[in-house]
């Protein structure tokens, strides 16, 4: 059983914490200060921080894990190893180099492939056809330490950035648990990240999440994917936001954003193909059916949207 110094913030991070938690000693957490949130203002505790506290682990939440104060705290907990998943600080190499078996990360991606903050996103917007996750040795760049393991999953047509959220938090979990023993007892030989085929992903803005109708109704349908549930895709109507919740591409032909009937479906052109909405909400209103929409609203067939 190894001291682990555990570092993460968001749900992502949970099942890491809890495969740790059965397996080993958890010495301290480390997560993201308690930050306003919701009309109210109130301040939210991250899930790891939930998860902690329900496991008397001491927490510690610095604003800047890089002042000298903060790291002082962290070489204050005899750790063996630090677990890093979705923490959301960069790390100095001050704190990487702290305890004898340096530090590893869980990475929701098959590095080199989409180092950064948004890697799910990234796979499925980009049309991967799989993507998994890496367990590595953490240095100063973004993303770039040895790997020591990697597990894969395919990406389905059904896949959103959730479901597809979750599965790797799962698969992770499992990863990190396997690779940790083997890798603090020598047992594991980091192996550098190939040269070729580095992506990245960078966080994501809600801007983002505009739909361009001139865009192939595949694109779009991936996009739509990628941001759910958060940014979320939208278009603009009658003055209005109108959120895209799902969607599906067709061969077809329209003007791009131009809302057309076809057979008796509603579909959008776009730059290449149809793309036939599923589920939409208008600004200020509940999420509905696209059949629903149309009852309500017959005289969005004919407009262009955006």
């Amino acid at each position: 059983m190894a001291k682990v110094l555990f570092m993460g913030t968001p749900d992502f991070a949970v099942p890491a914490l809890q495969a740790l938690i059965e397996a080993h000693e958890v010495v301290a957490v480390v997560t993201q200060p308690d930050r306003p949130a919701g009309r109210g203002r109130r301040l939210r505790v991250s899930p790891v921080k939930h998860v902690a506290i329900a496991h008397d682990i001491p927490v510690f939440q610095p604003e800047r894990l890089r002042r000298p104060d903060a790291l002082e705290t962290l070489a204050g907990w005899p750790a063996d190893v630090f677990v890093v998943a979705a923490f959301g600080q960069i790390l100095p190499q001050a704190a990487l180099d702290m305890p004898a078996h340096g530090s590893i990360n869980v990475h929701a991606s098959i590095l080199p492939r989409w180092r950064g903050a948004a890697p799910i996103h990234a796979a499925i917007r980009a049309g991967d056809a799989e993507t998994g996750v890496t367990i590595m040795q953490m240095d100063a760049g973004l993303d770039t330490g040895p790997m020591l393991s990697v597990r894969r999953t395919p990406i389905t047509p059904d896949d959103t950035a959730q479901n597809l959220h979750d599965r790797l938090a799962e698969l992770g979990a499992a990863l990190l648990a396997e690779t940790l023993p083997p890798y603090l007892a020598g047992e594991i030989v980091p192996q550098p990240q190939p040269e070729a085929g580095v992506t990245y992903a960078p966080q994501i803005t809600k801007a983002e999440g505009r739909i361009d109708w001139a865009q192939p109704a595949d694109a779009i349908t991936r996009q739509v994917r990628a941001f759910t549930p958060w940014p979320g895709t939208f278009t603009d109507w009658d003055g209005r936001l109108l959120k895209v919740h799902r969607g599906t591409a067709s061969a077809g032909s329209a003007p791009a954003g131009q809302v057309v009937m076809v057979d008796g479906r509603l579909a959008i052109g776009t730059g290449d193909g149809l793309f036939f909405p599923e589920a939409v909400q208008l600004e200020g209103k509940q999420a509905v059916s696209i059949d629903d929409f149309v009852r309500g609203y017959p005289h969005v067939v004919g407009v262009t949207l955006g």
